[in-house]
Formats: structure tokens, sequence, C-alpha cells
């Protein structure tokens, strides 16, 4: 489905992103691990195709095709969908609406979150709790009914109820689609099955294997003992 073949990244003339290589096959999901600033949410803009995010070696393949070049909107035909972690606010833009225009069904997407029919006469993100854009964001990935989903920190700034009703319908879409999803701290895999967990450190990702035993890692030694492990792969 996604295949990332040696990219290497700069925004200016900062080099972010360095040989990233990354698989993942048709229904699989995948966990991106890693501390702050090291590269997660530069990987999920690239493939996506933001502008500042400049490919200075290396591609992307989405089913087989080679789409480095292309706009996002393109890649958003193709079937990408993201769930930003801190998405823009947009005055005038009804919630309702908007899912209406995506892909409508927008009272079975709100009960499947657990948000009132209210919620969708409120302007995007105006004011919405930590919790609401998380599942604002995730109901407009379900809406697209994608083939490759990227979910940027779904677990990060919600209470312990919302995680719970936002990881069980992100297990839910895993089932549909693949997905990559980026996490800090890996709280959402409590409820999300993932086939493989990567680990990026200062851009590269340095190791990649099963997701349960790599988190427990992590949460034990933190990321700082990632830096010395001696199965680091080298690039």
């Amino acid at each position: 489905m996604l295949k990332v073949e040696h990219l290497t990244v700069k925004i200016e003339n900062k080099i972010v992103l360095r040989d990233v290589c990354l698989e993942i096959g048709e229904g699989e999901t995948h966990v991106l691990l890693g501390p702050n600033g090291c590269g997660k949410t530069s990987l999920i803009k690239t493939i996506l195709g933001f502008s500042p995010y400049k490919i200075v070696g290396g591609r992307i393949l989405f089913e087989g095709r080679d789409i480095t070049q292309l706009p996002i909107h393109e890649r958003a035909r193709l079937g990408m969908a993201v769930a930003f972690q801190n998405p823009p606010e947009l005055r005038g833009v009804k919630f309702g609406k908007l899912l209406e225009l995506v892909g409508g069904e927008t009272q079975r997407l709100l009960a499947e979150v657990g948000l009132p029919l209210e919620f969708l006469e409120r302007e995007l993100n105006l004011g919405f709790s930590g919790g609401e854009l998380k599942k604002s964001e995730l109901l407009q990935v379900l809406a697209q009914k994608p083939k490759l989903a990227l979910l940027d920190e779904p677990d990060s700034g919600v209470d312990v109820e919302s995680l719970r009703v936002l990881g069980r319908v992100i297990d839910r879409l895993t089932g549909k689609c693949s997905c990559l999803i980026v996490t800090h701290l890996g709280y959402i895999l409590r409820y999300v099955r993932a086939k493989v967990a990567h680990v990026m450190m200062d851009g590269e990702i340095v190791c990649s294997g099963d997701p349960e035993r790599i988190v427990s890692t992590i949460m034990e030694k933190g990321y700082q003992w990632c830096r010395s492990c001696p199965k680091r792969r080298k690039s």
C-alpha cells in the first residue's frame, strides 16, 4: 500500500528526515514512536506532500505508483486521509456541512464516537476540547473511507474516557484500511492492534519490531536508551 524508499527531506536548509525506509502492506497497521521533535510529523506531512518539505533523496510509492511529485489533493484522491495532531480552527465552516461534503453518514459517525447531534452546527475546531478535536479529526477520516489513514498522535491531550472511545473506533478503522499511527508514548496501543512498531530518532527510523515489546522497553528505559541500543540500525 505504502512504500517509502530511502527518503531524505529538508525544510529550508535543515535536514529533518534521513534515509527513511518504511513499507506498509494492504490492511496493515503500523505505529511510529519517538521523542518530541524527532521527525514523526515531518514524515506524515512529507507522505501527504506538504510543500515546505523538500525531498532531496528517495521516493514515495502508493499502491505501486510513484507519488513523490504529486500535489496534496491528488494524493487525497488516491485514497490518503489524515487526522492532524493540531488542526486549525476554521471560522464559518460548519462541522456537519464538512462531513456531509466529505462522505455523508453524519449521524452514524457522530454516534460512533459519542458526540451529540448539536455538534454538527459548531464551527470546525472552534472552541473544541482536546477530546473533541481528536474525535473531529477521526470522524473526517472515517467519512473519507480511505485506503491509507495517517493518524498523528490521536492519543495526545485526551482524557482516559476519550482515549478509550477513540481507541475502539481506530481499531475498527484498522480493519478497513492500512494505517500509520504516530504516537509518543504508545497509549493508543492499549486498544489498537498493530503489526509493526518503528522507532524514530533524529529523523531516522532506527529499529522496527514487535509493538508490545518495543513500547514496554521504551516505557521502562526511555527513549534515551534507544540512542545507545546495540541493535540500533546504522544508516
